[in-house]
């Protein structure tokens, strides 16, 4: 048997649908790039991504996005099941994932998912804060949220919790308290700084002085300070915000919130940057030559962008230079310093 080394989502967007709900922030025509959906593209839509796909080395999962896939016409969920599951049953593709509310969670709908070989079900948190959730206008409480994950997890699907930074009425502790219980309830998460849209409740509200954007900074170093608590739960954050797709960079789209294409990679750069700093505090490095031992692949997020970091400790610490190299055997954000 081919060892099947990569992974593909086929993505099959359904924005807004099974969703009665208007969350201040929601614009999903702009934030997936579709406004409509007709269920019986769905057959041709994942055809067309396998033609693309060697699906002998490669395993490829089905992912409806857009929409609170749960909360659908039951029969109408029930028909595009049946059409993915037909690829999964010529081994085509192993299985499926999708996006919902928790609030579209009970015992029969999770049977239903998994008769039909749903593996991964990703469920829009955003906040485990009542207060949060009011004025967002989520339609449901953090209780809700913590026995949905619960239940989820009862049946035995892999589960992905999705958060929110810089939503109206939430604080960094706020928010730390959402990333606790999402590490301590899920399998991993995503994290997503809040964008204001035009055409969405936030952006009235933002026009009033109702509510006021994150600025970049504050954004990163709180979406940083989330991801030290996934990290310490040595849980995966798979994605940091939005897909960066050409209508987020329309300023007819956003209105504010800082939208950054590479925000995560700003979240992680600050991340690195705490951490060294935490260590060179303890130590006599003035005027000395250090190495900073990193994660493979995480040497340009140590640096930083355009060697920010870099540059910055050196300023600070007054150092003679500064040195990152990979290691193996270092995981999640951890570094190890030496001095030369």
């Amino acid at each position: 048997m081919t060892r099947k080394n990569k992974h593909v989502n086929i993505p099959v967007f359904i924005p807004h649908l099974g969703c009665p709900n208007d969350c201040v922030f929601c614009n999903q025509k702009h934030i997936s790039g579709t406004s409509s959906f007709n269920k019986t593209d769905t057959e041709a839509i994942i055809k067309t991504a396998l033609s693309t796909i060697d699906t002998q080395t490669t395993q490829t999962e089905i992912a409806f996005f857009g929409g609170s896939f749960t909360g659908i016409d039951r029969d109408d969920m029930i028909s595009l099941l049946k059409v993915a599951k037909k690829f999964i049953d010529s081994g085509k593709v192993s299985s499926i994932r999708l996006s919902t509310r928790p609030d579209y969670i009970d015992e029969e709908i999770l049977d239903i998912l998994k008769y039909y070989g749903v593996k991964v079900i990703e469920l829009g948190l955003q906040s485990m804060d009542d207060e949060v959730l009011k004025l967002s206008k989520r339609g449901h409480t953090g209780e809700c949220a913590v026995k949905a994950c619960k239940l989820i997890k009862k049946y035995g699907f892999t589960l992905i919790g999705q958060m929110m930074i810089g939503l109206p009425g939430s604080t960094l502790e706020k928010e730390l308290y959402t990333a606790t219980l999402i590490a301590e309830l899920c399998d991993g998460a995503r994290v997503y700084p809040t964008v204001v849209l035009h055409q969405t409740e936030l952006c009235k509200m933002a026009e009033s002085g109702k509510y006021t954007p994150l600025s970049l900074d504050d954004s990163v170093t709180r979406t940083g300070e989330v991801l030290e608590v996934f990290d310490s739960y040595k849980k995966d954050v798979i994605r940091i915000g939005l897909q960066a797709g050409d209508t987020l960079f329309d300023p007819d789209v956003v209105y504010g919130g800082d939208y950054h294409p590479a925000i995560g990679e700003l979240a992680e750069n600050y991340v690195y940057y705490k951490r060294i700093s935490n260590q060179l505090d303890k130590l006599n490095c003035k005027e000395k030559n250090i190495v900073v031992y990193c994660p493979v692949g995480a040497v340009s997020k140590v640096v930083g962008q355009k060697k920010c970091n870099k540059s910055e400790l050196i300023k600070n610490y007054k150092l003679k230079s500064i040195k990152v190299v990979e290691k193996k055997d270092i995981i999640g954000y951890n570094i190890i310093i030496d001095i030369l």
